[in-house]
């Protein structure tokens, strides 16, 4: 009887000891899965929005990401980045706010202004820090450059419009004293209207006279410089995205209308224009990039940054564009300009 119950016992013993066993094994099996969990979560979260899809916002974001990794913030690693783009859509762009608040990012990049506007509204207390705004101030985000006084700062993408006025001066000759210059822009975009009202002062401090169109989207495109054709003698565009989005529409149209087109960005003289002297936008996405780095590493904090900004590069003209529309530019120009085909 005795061997009866200490068989018993020792088989009972062996089945618990099994099931201790089995279920550790079963726990070691889980653990890489929770361990990687608890990695992910442990990540900084840092949004990326940018407004639309064009080069030069493209440039933005590849300048801002590079710089991070530099700094030791590479995606996967240190940080998990959510990248996002509205497609110039007003409710899409409130609606990635709202996620990265959710999300409990620590960080916030926006490229463009419409996007930093949305950002702005979406959260007061996380940081943000945006470029491709050419005025932080009309975008009422900051309470003054100098010192922004919230949660938002950044780099402007303002370039230099007096430079720009003299350049299509310079190239187009005499044609400015007598024919009209040609402004297209969308006026629901604050920092194209911005421009533009800097462009009509260069414009009468130098007698010129200008004919202005509006664009709302990239379709409106072809109605509103066919509406110019024969009263203009040349066109300025500024940073505004809609006509980034529609270079290679403006382009072709230049072509046919045998019209000098210069632009504020340098990705739409790549993508048709004549010419432009601008800011380099893959340097403000990298200047953007350092500045996020400093206030996730608690140097800076975007209240008491100013806003920075960029000097502008030389010009930049397209020779296929020249040659397309049959314009001639000066050796003095080209002596001093990068050159592309």
């Amino acid at each position: 009887m005795i061997r009866n119950s200490l068989s018993t016992l020792t088989r009972a013993a062996c089945v618990a000891l099994s099931a201790a066993i089995l279920l550790a094994g079963c726990g070691e099996e889980k653990k890489p899965a929770q361990t990687a969990a608890a990695a992910d979560a442990a990540k900084i979260h840092v949004g990326v929005v940018q407004l639309v899809e064009h080069e030069a916002l493209d440039a933005t974001v590849k300048g801002f990401i590079d710089a991070l990794a530099e700094r030791g913030y590479k995606d996967g690693e240190k940080i998990t980045i959510d990248r996002q783009n509205a497609q110039g859509d007003q409710t899409t762009l409130a609606n990635i706010g709202s996620r990265f608040v959710s999300d409990n990012a620590k960080l916030i990049f926006a490229s463009s202004t419409p996007a930093v506007q949305a950002m702005a509204r979406a959260t007061k207390t996380i940081p943000v820090v945006a470029t491709a705004v050419t005025s932080f101030e009309a975008a009422r985000v900051v309470k003054s450059d100098k010192e922004p006084g919230g949660n938002v700062t950044g780099v402007s993408n303002l370039g230099p419009i007096a430079a720009q006025m003299a350049l299509l001066v310079e190239m187009t000759g005499d044609a400015t004293k007598t024919g009209a210059v040609g402004v297209l822009y969308n006026p629901s975009e604050v920092n194209a209207e911005y421009q533009v009202e800097k462009f009509r002062a260069e414009a009468q401090a130098r007698g010129i006279r200008l004919i202005e169109g509006s664009v709302s989207n990239v379709n409106d495109i072809p109605q509103a410089m066919n509406a110019m054709r024969g009263k203009v003698c040349a066109m300025w565009l500024p940073t505004d995205n809609v006509l980034a989005a529609g270079a290679a529409t403006v382009a072709r149209l230049a072509r046919d209308m045998k019209l000098p087109v210069f632009a504020s960005d340098t990705g739409s003289v790549r993508n048709g224009l004549l010419a432009v002297i601008s800011v380099d936008y893959y340097e403000l996405g990298r200047l953007t990039g350092n500045l996020g780095a400093d206030i996730l590493e608690g140097k800076k904090s975007p209240a008491t940054t100013p806003i920075a900004f960029q000097d502008a590069q030389k010009p930049i003209i397209n020779l296929t564009a020249a040659e397309a529309i049959g314009f001639r530019i000066s050796p003095e120009v080209l002596e001093r300009s990068e050159t592309i085909k």
